[in-house]
């Protein structure tokens, strides 16, 4: 076992990054939807409800259950753009992207065009050193500030390597050869 300063002191940083509040902790995507939306899109499913079966004339015989798709389908797709709003509105901040200009694309481009764009074009979530806290992107292997390790790599050609790879996929290096920090030599023990 290695037991420099560097790498010794990275990995009992990393043994308390997992207890420490400070670390940003993953959102599920669920949670992302605040609660104005999910109370908004419950309000839009009624009123498309109420405009259906008590606003519009009477059906004629036999549209009854067309009447009950149509109502149902509607209100479905429609407090779904409203979830989908909320959602938009809560991971524009999460990217650091600029919130107005999205939600005015969202919601003034037609049939969810805008929501479509705003998927292709979203920029990748951050996440931050459990070391230094600099912000990095999640394919970050080293972070660029404290030289942290983030995952795995192999230590010829310095690519990602899954944890249980014996040889690096891209080089054919020996992997057991690299002297990798304690916190990614736990999994593999």
């Amino acid at each position: 076992m290695n037991w420099d300063a560097p790498n010794f002191a990275r990995s009992a940083n990393s043994r308390t990054a997992h207890t420490r509040p400070d670390v940003d902790k993953p959102e599920s995507d669920l949670r992302l939807i605040p609660w104005w939306s999910v109370a908004l899109s419950a309000l839009v499913f009624f009123a498309i409800q109420i405009l259906f079966h008590r606003i519009m004339p009477p059906p004629h015989p036999g549209t009854a259950a067309m009447r009950w798709i149509m109502s149902y389908s509607w209100g479905t797709a429609l407090a779904s753009y409203m979830l989908l709003i909320g959602y938009i509105s809560r991971d524009v901040k999460r990217r650091n992207m600029s919130g107005a200009v999205w939600m005015l694309m969202v919601l003034l481009m037609p049939a969810g065009i805008g929501a479509v764009v705003y998927f292709l074009l979203r920029q990748p979530v951050m996440t931050r050193c459990p070391s230094c806290r600099t912000e990095l992107a999640h394919d970050f292997h080293f972070c660029p500030q404290c030289s942290f390790q983030l995952a795995p790599v192999c230590g010829q050609c310095f690519r990602g390597v899954h944890i249980t790879d014996v040889f690096c996929v891209q080089c054919g290096h020996d992997l057991a050869q690299d002297s990798m920090p304690a916190r990614l030599r736990s999994y593999t023990d």
